[in-house]
C-alpha cells in the first residue's frame, strides 16, 4: 500500500477473541486503528443466508449501536465432496453450540474413505465496514486448498489443522506461523482488500 487510512478507526463487531486477533493483525499491519466491540453491546443473531449478508448484519448492528464505523468478517469453508457444506454453517456445522474440534470432527467423518484428490474446499471470507451515514465497503477473500485426512498442528483455529491450502508447502494453516497463514489466507487477502479500499475512500 502506498498511502494508509487516516484518522479513521474501526470498532471490531466480533467477539471471538481468535478472529479479533487475525483481524487486529492483518488490518494493524495494513495502518487501520481497531477497538474492541463494547462489552455491553450483545452478540448479533447470524440469519442471513450467505456470507455477504452475516457480515453485513453484524456491522450494522455494531455502528448502530456504537454511532462508530464498525468492521466484521464472516467465513465459510466449502467443500466439494460435500457439495460445498458447510457453507454459511461452517461456524456451527457441528451444532449451535459445537466446539472447533467438534467441528473438524464432524467434518472429517463426513470426508472418511474420500480419497485425496476429491478433497478439494476452499475458504472465503467477506470483510464488511458500515458507516455510521449506512455507508458500505466490503471485499472477499477466497484461498483453495484440501482436507487433510486428520488434524495437524498446534497454531490457529476453527478448520485450520486440516486445511491445507494448495499455494502453501503441504502444511495445515494450523502448522503455519499466523504470519505465513496471513499470506495465504482468505481472512488475510479479504482484510488487506479492505484496507486499500479504506485508503481509497480516504484520498
Amino acid at each position: 500500500m502506498t498511502g494508509r487510512p487516516s484518522g479513521l478507526e474501526l470498532v471490531l463487531a466480533t467477539a471471538n477473541p481468535d478472529k479479533a486477533a487475525e483481524i487486529v493483525a492483518i488490518l494493524g499491519a495494513e495502518g487501520v486503528a481497531l477497538s474492541p466491540r463494547p462489552a455491553e453491546v450483545p452478540d448479533v443473531e447470524e440469519t442471513g443466508g450467505t456470507l455477504l449478508d452475516n457480515a453485513r448484519l453484524k456491522a450494522r448492528a455494531i455502528s448502530e449501536a456504537t454511532g462508530r464505523a464498525a468492521v466484521s468478517d464472516d467465513t465459510g469453508l466449502e467443500v466439494d465432496a460435500l457439495g460445498g457444506a458447510p457453507g454459511v454453517y461452517t461456524a456451527r456445522y457441528a451444532g449451535d453450540d459445537a466446539t472447533y474440534a467438534d467441528n473438524v470432527a464432524k467434518l472429517l467423518v463426513e470426508l472418511h474413505g474420500i480419497p485425496a484428490p476429491d478433497r478439494g474446499a476452499r475458504f472465503i471470507a467477506v470483510a464488511f465496514v458500515s458507516f455510521p451515514d449506512r455507508t458500505e465497503i466490503w471485499a472477499e477473500g477466497v484461498v483453495e486448498g484440501t482436507i487433510a485426512p486428520e488434524a495437524r498442528g498446534t497454531d490457529g483455529f476453527g478448520y485450520d489443522p486440516v486445511f491445507v491450502p494448495n499455494e502453501g508447502d503441504g502444511r495445515t494453516f494450523a502448522e503455519m506461523g499466523s504470519a505465513d497463514k496471513h499470506v495465504f489466507s482468505h481472512r488475510g487477502r479479504a482484510f488487506r482488500a479492505l484496507a486499500a479500499m479504506l485508503c481509497d475512500r480516504a484520498d
